[in-house]
């Protein structure tokens, strides 16, 4: 990147003004094909709109003399292209990283009609960032892409598995095993609107509720229980998932088959025993009175007490959003206080603890005030 401009003054008003036309266009269409591209992956006509217009702006940066602007969107076209061939799957990784690139493209213009010039290193970088995501094998992909956000913006995002010792003791077949486990997770997510993220979610308030309890649980067994512990719900029809209000019977004995047969596929690989009993246990109730085995006390494990906190919360606050209601940490936290006889109240305290930390830090939760 040395050899690069180090700014960018606006030569030509007119032809930065019709570029800037041309994007403010483009790019709500652009934002709703990447949604619309995350809820259907598999939808070349989506894929195809998508790449013809990145590829039209192109065009257009190149005409109005913003040839810096060429590479960021070739890295948008290359990530699409594998997309396109099969070699990538577009989930909620790639999605967002599509998005990050389109909102700098957007406020590097916003700038330039304020100020007339605008630094580049920081555009510069992402462009550079992108194109290594966009050579990156699958494999590496959630990595190369986390590197790209934190970078960028100097948030640190949850990935699959984290790069460090822990990571590096694991097998071929368990880095293998993790990454299916978590594109399972993905396909989840992308059935429904109201579940993009939640796994990222999960993961990040198990693992500091973990930490907190002095990693009581293994935390690469929970990691794959929680990407897997909702699978068996892929078999249910979808209106029973977001359905509003009381269940029905026979409703609520289809819904208490989930767990078990998330925990039979599980099973089926070798050295996830932990994580298989995590995802059959996660309903199961301190008081007796959960499914599918009406397991209580003592016999339900740690990691499925810590995995029942969880999914409650992102319950709780999913159950807000149905009704319309104001997204509140607090009101969700209080919910899942109330009921004693249903969570560990050792698990309760790390998750308040956790909530807590949060609040006092200033993170909150990402997908909640």
């Amino acid at each position: 990147m040395a050899n690069l401009p180090a700014y960018y003054r606006i030569e030509d008003e007119e032809s930065f003004t019709d570029f800037q036309n041309a994007l403010e266009d483009y790019a709500p269409r652009i934002a709703h094909l990447l949604t619309a591209l995350r809820q259907k992956p598999g939808d070349t006509a989506l894929l195809g709109e998508l790449m013809r217009l990145l590829h039209t702006i192109k065009g257009d940066a190149g005409l109005c003399r913003l040839g810096f602007v060429a590479p960021l969107l070739h890295g948008m076209e290359e990530v699409l292209v594998r997309v396109r061939s099969g070699e990538l799957l577009f989930g909620y990784n790639i999605e967002q990283v599509l998005f990050l690139a389109l909102d700098r493209l957007e406020l590097l213009m916003q700038t330039l009609e304020l100020h007339s010039e605008a630094q580049l290193a920081d555009f510069h970088l992402l462009c550079h960032e992108l194109t290594q995501v966009a050579q990156t094998p699958p494999a590496a992909l959630d990595e190369a892409i986390a590197h790209l956000i934190e970078t960028v913006t100097g948030y640190k995002p949850v990935v699959p598995y984290q790069a460090d010792a822990r990571a590096a003791a694991l097998s071929a077949s368990q880095r293998d095993d993790l990454r299916l486990f978590h594109q399972l997770a993905m396909q989840f997510e992308q059935r429904s609107l109201l579940f993009q993220g939640r796994t990222e979610r999960n993961l990040l308030l198990a693992r500091a509720c973990n930490e907190a309890a002095g990693f009581a649980v293994n935390p690469l067994q929970l990691e794959a229980a929680i990407y897997l512990h909702d699978l068996g719900m892929m078999f249910l029809p979808e209106a029973l998932w977001l359905k509003q209000g009381r269940l029905s019977e026979e409703e609520r004995a289809q819904l208490a088959h989930h767990p078990q047969w998330g925990a039979d596929l599980l099973a089926r690989m070798a050295g996830w025993e932990e994580a298989t009993l995590m995802v059959r246990q996660h309903h199961e109730r301190l008081d007796g009175k959960g499914y599918p085995a009406g397991l209580g006390g003592d016999s339900i494990c740690d990691g499925a007490r810590l995995i029942a906190i969880v999914d409650a919360f992102e319950a709780v606050i999913l159950k807000h959003s149905q009704r319309q209601q104001a997204r509140s940490l607090l009101r969700a936290v209080a919910e899942l206080n109330a009921c004693e006889s249903q969570f560990d109240r050792r698990w309760i305290g790390h998750f308040n603890a956790v909530v807590h930390q949060r609040i006092a830090s200033g993170e909150g939760l990402s997908h909640i005030r």
